[in-house]
């Protein structure tokens, strides 16, 4: 994703999270901020407890080639943060891509439910 559709400083995470909008399933936290806004932002979040740097980065790219797939869907007119929790590593692209869709459309993120 490009450089603008990402939430990456410390500030623009503490604004989202302190917003308290989440919501969950097993694999993902979602927290969400509503703002006036061309286009999503979206900060992605893979703590220690998932496994070593190079499991973290491939659960990171797993998580952004579903937001990829998904992106047309997503409301514009938000910032979110997505944390990984632990269980997701052993998860393939296509089930991180089940499982975030189902969270997005629990945290009404996504315009169209594909439920």
């Amino acid at each position: 994703m490009k450089k603008s559709y990402r939430v990456k400083k410390e500030k623009e995470f503490q604004q989202v999270f302190l917003n308290k909008q989440s919501c969950a399933n097993r694999r993902f936290v979602i927290y969400v901020l509503k703002k006036e806004q061309q286009h999503f932002r979206v900060g992605i979040s893979v703590g220690k407890k998932i496994g070593n740097a190079v499991t973290r980065n491939a659960v990171k790219r797993k998580i952004r080639t579903a937001l990829y797939t998904l992106k047309d869907q997503i409301d514009e007119t938000c910032d979110f943060i997505v944390i990984a929790r632990p269980g997701v590593q052993e998860l393939t692209s296509e089930e991180v891509l089940k499982n975030l869709t189902h969270a997005l459309n629990l945290a009404k993120i996504l315009k169209v439910s594909e439920e």
